[in-house]
């Protein structure tokens, strides 16, 4: 129990730097902009590509964690950004092509980060009991709110104090002391040993592995949480991108950091409750399906009703209640969807989130392209956010008409979750 709970932390800190590393751009965007004589197309050239490497690793990275174990995985990926987020701005004085150079590096950024949550998965899945889960990775995925806001406040005061080479140093730097602390105080030196015939197990996709992962895929309860995930990543996408400009349109007269932070704040403790709540749900007895359905109709449903509202109201109060609770409601789909993808195929979980992860990434960049189509063209934020209740109303029906949480990665008989 105590190693445990030491992996949970250590894993909830190497998602807020994984968020922290993938924010430093974003954060220095308008000082590269100045810094680099760039317009606003070039920026969202750089600024896009991430997405675009992001999609790439998410099936392979989490089929080679199946085989040879997501912690292995974890910590080659975060060593990787970590010295690719350090080396940067050092890159960037010996090279006259900079906006070649910064595309290139957030499109491998993309690529290294790509692997992380398929991971983690897998990691969860092999590792974690059933009746953990949800709060264990309800724990984990808090992290992304913490680096989020890590580097909304740290990045923004070394931005202004030091220019925008620190954010770099910053981010990367803790990424890896935290690498190097997870290897000494957590892993053994058998455990950081890669044969090569595991790693090359782990990149070819046999025909004779143990696990059928191609009839997996003619299983409906396999489609339902693809799908359900594949509607919830786009929608978070398009919040997130969308959001701040809304309140800044919206509510010209509002101070940033308010409807900055606290979204993110308030998704902290609903995510740690939700995990709770799940777990302590199914250890009194309810089935472990019922429980799933019922935080993704929270999830998925009843925070696309707050988005609804967040459309029609004129009230800065009451938007960042409803913007509050709309992000915040999200996280139960950690206890939801997310966690079924390790109910349902604990052996192959990484390859099966790395698939609805990829496609989420790929209708992101779609929903928000939409977005700001539907803004343009109506001239009205309305639709926007019946876009999101759209898209998310579709994942939810597959879930709650298709989804189960029987294993069906194996041909034995397992009783009814």
């Amino acid at each position: 129990r105590p190693e445990s709970r030491v992996w949970t932390v250590m894993l909830l800190l190497g998602t807020c730097l994984l968020y922290c590393a993938r924010v430093t751009v974003p954060i220095c965007a308008v000082a590269l902009s100045t810094h680099f004589s760039w317009d606003k197309k070039q920026s969202g050239i750089v600024l896009s590509s991430f997405f675009w490497g992001y999609c790439l690793t998410q099936i392979i990275g989490g089929h080679i964690s199946d085989q040879i174990g997501g912690e292995k995985v974890l910590l080659l990926s975060a060593s990787a950004w970590g010295f690719l987020t350090v080396l940067t701005p050092l890159l960037t004085q010996i090279t006259s092509a900079h906006l070649v150079f910064m595309t290139s590096s957030r499109f491998l950024m993309g690529l290294l980060q790509g692997v992380y949550f398929p991971s983690l998965a897998s990691l969860l899945s092999q590792k974690v009991r059933e009746s953990e889960r949800a709060f264990t990775y309800s724990t984990v995925g808090t992290g992304s709110q913490f680096g989020t806001l890590v580097i909304g406040g740290a990045g923004s005061l070394l931005l202004d104090w030091y220019g925008w080479e620190s954010v770099f140093y910053f981010s990367g730097l803790l990424t890896l002391l935290w690498v190097y602390c997870t290897c000494k105080y957590l892993l053994s030196e058998k455990e950081l040993i890669i044969p090569i015939g595991y790693l090359m197990r782990g990149l070819s996709i046999s025909k004779q592995t143990k696990v059928p992962w191609k009839q997996l895929f003619r299983k409906a309860p396999i489609w339902a949480v693809i799908i359900a995930q594949l509607s919830t990543a786009s929608t978070f996408f398009t919040l997130l991108s969308w959001l701040p400009t809304f309140f800044k349109e919206t509510f010209p007269e509002s101070k940033g950091w308010v409807f900055n932070v606290v979204p993110w704040l308030v998704a902290i403790p609903t995510s740690l409750f939700s995990g709770f709540l799940s777990d302590h749900l199914i250890n009194q007895g309810y089935k472990t399906i019922t429980i799933r359905k019922f935080m993704q109709v929270i999830g998925s449903g009843v925070s696309s009703i707050f988005a609804l509202c967040l459309g029609q109201t004129s009230s800065f109060c009451k938007a960042i209640v409803f913007a509050s609770a709309s992000v915040g409601l999200q996280t139960f789909n950690h206890s939801g969807i997310s966690v079924n993808v390790q109910d349902l195929a604990p052996s192959c979980a990484g390859l099966l989130f790395g698939v609805g992860n990829t496609g989420g990434a790929l209708l992101g960049v779609i929903c928000v392209y939409l977005a700001g189509y539907l803004i343009e063209t109506t001239g009205s934020w309305i639709s926007v956010f019946n876009l999101v209740a759209a898209v998310n109303s579709i994942g939810l029906c597959a879930f709650l008409m298709f989804g189960e949480a029987q294993r069906v990665d194996t041909d034995s008989t397992y009783m009814d979750l």
